[in-house]
């Protein structure tokens, strides 16, 4: 059975945190492989739950950049502001399919007759 290292939680978090929540960088830099972080992830919950604090943190972190452009008029922020946080108020974009309509009715009219 494979040993695995002893890295203390709150340095694979720190780690973590320093990667942007990044798991292929953060693996690199402990110097372990994407399976065991998982596994440790999976198997720890106090490791579990600091990178979930991680996680939040850098969503936080994100939610103060786009109200930032919000409040600068990014008319690209406001949009998906409003697509994401207003869809209770109906700003979403929705996709109309006509289920009834054959796209190869059209095509087989369209076909010359053969009538030699």
């Amino acid at each position: 059975m494979a040993r695995y290292k002893k890295i203390p939680f709150e340095r694979v978090a720190e780690v973590y945190s320093k990667k942007a929540g990044n798991i292929s960088s953060t693996c690199s830099a402990l110097g372990i492989d994407r399976n065991t972080f998982t596994a440790w992830r999976d198997r720890y919950p106090k490791l579990s739950a600091l990178l979930d604090e991680v996680d939040e943190s850098l969503i936080d972190f994100s939610e103060s950049k786009l109200l930032e452009q919000i409040n600068d008029g990014n008319l690209t922020a406001i949009i998906f502001h409003l697509k994401t946080k207003g869809k209770k108020r109906g700003y979403v974009e929705s996709v109309e399919q006509n289920v009834n309509v054959n796209p190869f009715e059209k095509l087989m009219q369209e076909l010359p007759d053969d009538e030699e």
